[in-house]
């Protein structure tokens, strides 16, 4: 009998589920981007900021895989450590993202009333402002550096966790166990803390994941418009920056793989948060395993 069009990429054999594939290649994309980011640069001894005006806009080859920028540097250990960077960024814009946005949501959802009225109209007023010109507007009060950067896209990537996780504690707050909690004589801090919290992290934890990569395209936008990193600072956004320079002088690599290694973080953890989030499924989570 044919398998329908729509059948789950798993099948159980008797009592053994039959692991998915479905997160093997994102995570082998992954895997090979943290040994790019992590150890071909503390391996190959040559200086990523070093010039050579000899070889300037020298065509990829087997000594510059990527080519070399416009003042001759080798536009693969720039990629690299500007990946390091724009990771760095996401990674540390992301967590303290989920944490605020955590914070907010569980205690919208757990207080109610008047709390959850107040925090939520704040959600909704900071979300009508547009995230780019938000972050303009932060990273504008300090000078152009790595921390001002993770702070503008943490202050403009908190409000979709906050949504998220408030949902989520609604949602658990009228399960059967946190009304036995609460008519237990539990007060509210207890049962936010050992029912609701661990209830709502690992959607937070997929927000995370899903926040990593938007918040490298946020940075890389602002070190674009010049706003981010300085421009002497090797991230996605300053490399794609300073090859557009380059394409009147007919050289495209300069701007083309610090674009492709911008997509590639976003396709791998893209296709972590799916496998994360079809075990999150009720549905499936008795029949995928870890």
């Amino acid at each position: 009998m044919a398998e329908p069009a729509d059948a789950p990429a798993w099948r159980s054999q008797g009592s053994r589920p039959v692991r998915t594939s479905y997160g093997r290649a994102p995570a082998a994309l992954a895997a090979v981007l943290a040994v790019a980011v992590l150890v071909v640069p503390a391996l190959v001894p040559l200086d990523q900021q070093a010039v050579d005006l000899s070889a300037k806009l020298l065509f990829p080859s087997w000594a510059h895989p990527f080519g070399t920028d416009d003042v001759g540097r080798d536009l693969l250990l720039r990629c690299l450590h500007g990946l390091r960077v724009s990771l760095l960024v996401g990674l540390v814009a992301a967590l303290v993202a989920t944490v605020v946005g955590t914070a907010v949501g569980a205690a919208a959802g757990a207080l109610g009333g008047w709390s959850d009225r107040l925090l939520m109209r704040a959600v909704d007023t900071l979300s009508s402002v547009p995230h780019l010109l938000l972050g303009v507007f932060v990273v504008a009060l300090f000078r152009p550096g790595i921390w001002p950067v993770v702070a503008s896209v943490a202050v403009t990537h908190w409000l979709s966790t906050a949504r998220i996780v408030r949902a989520e504690v609604l949602s658990l707050c009228a399960r059967p166990y946190v009304d036995a909690a609460v008519s237990g004589g539990a007060s509210r801090w207890r049962v936010t803390v050992r029912h609701l919290l661990p209830g709502v992290l690992p959607q937070a934890g997929l927000a995370a994941v899903l926040m990593v990569p938007h918040a490298m395209w946020h940075e890389s936008a602002l070190s674009f418009l010049g706003l981010g990193l300085p421009a002497h600072q090797a991230s996605l956004g300053t490399l794609v920056q300073g090859g557009r320079g380059s394409l009147l002088a007919g050289a495209w690599w300069p701007t083309l793989f610090p674009g492709l290694l911008l997509i590639l973080p976003t396709l791998a953890l893209a296709g972590l948060a799916a496998a994360w989030q079809s075990r999150l499924d009720p549905r499936r989570r008795s029949e995928l395993t870890l």
